[in-house]
C-alpha cells in the first residue's frame, strides 16, 4: 500500500471545469458520487460525511471561499481524500492523498490527475507526485506558487509549465526532463526508477 500525495497547482477552476474533471476522472473508474449513498461526501470540520450534490460541491469551488475537503470513490469502499484550496492571486491546490491504496489504484489515480492537466482549458501550473510521501505537499508552494527556487526531496514525478518545470529541474539534478508533446507542460522524471 501507498503513502503519500499528488499535489496539483494550477489557476482559477470553474463550476462548468470542476464538472469536466469530474468526467475525466470517471474515465479512470474514479468517481465522484459515492455508488451506494448517490452524492458526493464532503468532510466537515469534525470529519463526519456531509452528502453534497456534484452541482453544489463545484459552485463551491467556484466561488473560492474556503477549503473544501471531499472523497473520490475508486470502489463503494475505497477512497481518496481531496483536499482543494484556494490560495491568492488567482491559483488553487488540490491535494489528493494515497494514503492506504494500492500500487495499481495509485497508477490510476495519477494517470487520472495527469490527464486531466492536460486535457482541461485551465492552466495548470505543475503537478507534484511524491508517492512514497517523503516530503509535505506544502513544501511544493514556494516553487509552484510563488515563484521561489527551493526545492523539497526529490519527487517520483513533476509534471510542469516553464519556467517552474526548469527551476525545479535546475534544483533536483536527479530528475530528467521529457516532452508531453505540447500544451507548455514538461515531465520530470527520476533518472533512476527510485524503487530500485
Amino acid at each position: 500500500m501507498a503513502d503519500g500525495f499528488i499535489q496539483w497547482y494550477r489557476e482559477d477552476l470553474t463550476t462548468a471545469e470542476f464538472a469536466e474533471q469530474v468526467e475525466i476522472f470517471s474515465e479512470f473508474g474514479i468517481k465522484l458520487i459515492h455508488p451506494n449513498k448517490n452524492a458526493a461526501l464532503v468532510l466537515d470540520i469534525e470529519g463526519d460525511d456531509v452528502p453534497m450534490s456534484q452541482e453544489e460541491l463545484g459552485s463551491l469551488i467556484g466561488r473560492r471561499f474556503a477549503t473544501l475537503t471531499f472523497n473520490w470513490w475508486l470502489t463503494a469502499d475505497t477512497n481518496v481524500i481531496d483536499t482543494y484550496e484556494a490560495a491568492p492571486v488567482g491559483r488553487e491546490t488540490q491535494t489528493l492523498w494515497l494514503d492506504g491504496l494500492y500500487p495499481d489504484e495509485v497508477q490510476r489515480v495519477e494517470s487520472a490527475v495527469m490527464a486531466a492537466a492536460t486535457r482541461l482549458p485551465v492552466p495548470t501550473r505543475a503537478v507534484i507526485v511524491d508517492r512514497r510521501g517523503i516530503s509535505d505537499p506544502g513544501d511544493w508552494d514556494s516553487i509552484a506558487l510563488w515563484d521561489g527556487t527551493h526545492v523539497p526531496t526529490s519527487p517520483d514525478h513533476v509534471l510542469a509549465r516553464d519556467p517552474i518545470a526548469e527551476r525545479i529541474r535546475h534544483a533536483a539534478p536527479g530528475l530528467r526532463r521529457e516532452d508531453t508533446g505540447g500544451g507548455g507542460l514538461s515531465r520530470l522524471v527520476p533518472l533512476r526508477d527510485p524503487a530500485v
